[in-house]
C-alpha cells in the first residue's frame, strides 16, 4: 500500500525509490524538504570555481533531473568543460538528458556508483543528498572510488542529511526538522509517511562518521562548508 508524501508522490513502508514517476516532482519535492536546497547549489557552483578550468572533467553523482549540472554548464560556458552526470534510475536519467539538450559536452549515463566504474582524472565531483542512499556496506568503497578518480588537487563537494553526534541531539534536531516540515505546508501524514518509507534505504551518518570515511578514503584536507539542522555540505581535496 502506498501513501502520500506531497507533491504528488507516494510510497511504501520501507520502499522509498527515486523511480516510477518520481523524476516529475523532484526538483519541487526536494526544494521543499531540504533547507536551502537552492543555496546547495549555488555553493556548490561558487566552490566549482576554484577547481574547473578550460576543459575540464568533472561528475555529478546521483545527477537526478540534471538540474544542477545544467547550471554548472551555465557558469563555465567558455570552458568547454566535460560534464558528465551519473545516476542509477533510467528516469531520471532521461530526465536529465531531455534538462541538458543539445549540450556536447554533457555525457549523462546510467550508472551505479557501487557497481560501476567511474571516470579518472577527474577534476571536480559533486554529489547532492546522494551518498546516504548507499547502503553502508558499501559506503566506503563509494568514497574510496571518489578519491582515485581525482587528480591531485581535485576537489569533492558533496551535501547530505547527517545525524546528530548523540541520541539527545538527535532528538532535539529531529523534532525541529519536523518542524521545519510542518512549517512548509506538509501535513504530519505527509511527514510520518516519507519516515516510514525510508526506513532501511536511507542511512545517514553523523558529521565525524562522514569525516572519517574522506580520510579512510586517502583524503587529508576536508572542511564542513554548510550546516543547516539535519543536513551538511562538505569539500574535500586531494
Amino acid at each position: 500500500m502506498k501513501n502520500k508524501l506531497g507533491q504528488n508522490l507516494e510510497a511504501g513502508n520501507a520502499s522509498w525509490t527515486f523511480d516510477n514517476d518520481v523524476w516529475k516532482n523532484f526538483d519541487k519535492h526536494i526544494n521543499k524538504s531540504i533547507p536551502l536546497y537552492l543555496l546547495c547549489h549555488k555553493l556548490g557552483l561558487e566552490i566549482s570555481d576554484f577547481f574547473l578550468e578550460k576543459n575540464s572533467k568533472t561528475i555529478d553523482l546521483g545527477c537526478s533531473t540534471g538540474t544542477f549540472i545544467k547550471k554548472l554548464n551555465a557558469r563555465h560556458n567558455n570552458k568547454n568543460l566535460k560534464i558528465n552526470g551519473y545516476d542509477s534510475v533510467k528516469k531520471m536519467v532521461q530526465a536529465a538528458k531531455n534538462n541538458n539538450k543539445n549540450k556536447k559536452n554533457i555525457s549523462i549515463l546510467k550508472k551505479d556508483i557501487v557497481k560501476d566504474k567511474i571516470l579518472n582524472n577527474v577534476d571536480l565531483i559533486t554529489s547532492f543528498f546522494t551518498l546516504s542512499f548507499v547502503k553502508p556496506a558499501h559506503r566506503q568503497e563509494v568514497f574510496n572510488k571518489i578519491f582515485n578518480s581525482l587528480n591531485w588537487g581535485g576537489g569533492f563537494i558533496f551535501f547530505d542529511k547527517v545525524r546528530a553526534p548523540d541520541a539527545r541531539f538527535q532528538d532535539i534536531m529531529t523534532q525541529i526538522y519536523t518542524n521545519y516540515k510542518i512549517d512548509r505546508n506538509f501535513s504530519p501524514n505527509e511527514i510520518l509517511n516519507k519516515s516510514k518509507s525510508l526506513k532501511g534505504v536511507l542511512e545517514p551518518y553523523s558529521t565525524r562518521e562522514n569525516f572519517l570515511f574522506l580520510k579512510r578514503a586517502g583524503f587529508k584536507d576536508y572542511m564542513t562548508i554548510f550546516k543547516c539542522i539535519t543536513f551538511e555540505g562538505f569539500l574535500a581535496i586531494k
